[in-house]
């Protein structure tokens, strides 16, 4: 009696332990390639819905070949190339604005400043989807 009783106990037990489980793991955000086919897959409903037959070809193809190739690792590669573009980006800027400010010509500078914080808003931009 006992052996059933602690066995039913643990069927039990682990009945209501697995939905908790399976729930805490849906709630468990996308990364790495698994994101990027959700995004895709995202955007193509959206575009089905919409009727736009073109954008629903492309992100169908662009849904094919994340399937196909995309691996972690190479995503991962991926983004730790566009952060380093992104700051090579970012010190040119600077030099830019630097050399703008040598000179004084105020109409540059203002150039040569929103142009800095255009590349650093997409180093930042890179480095979350690098932490993604």
């Amino acid at each position: 009696m006992f052996r059933s009783s602690a066995l039913m106990a643990a069927v039990l037990a682990l009945g209501c332990v697995s939905p908790l489980l399976a729930a805490e793991a849906a709630q468990q955000p996308l990364t790495g390639c698994a994101a990027k086919r959700a995004a895709l897959e995202t955007q193509l409903e959206q575009a089905k819905a919409q009727g736009n037959g073109s954008r629903v070809a492309g992100l169908q193809t662009a849904l094919e070949k994340v399937k196909t190739y995309c691996t972690d690792a190479s995503l991962s590669q991926e983004r730790k190339q566009n952060v380093l573009e992104a700051e090579k980006e970012v010190a040119q800027r600077e030099k830019d604005l630097r050399k703008a400010m040598n000179k004084g010509d105020s109409e540059k500078i203002e150039k040569r400043k929103d142009k800095l914080a255009e590349a650093r808003a997409e180093l930042e931009q890179a480095k979350r989807e690098l932490e993604e």
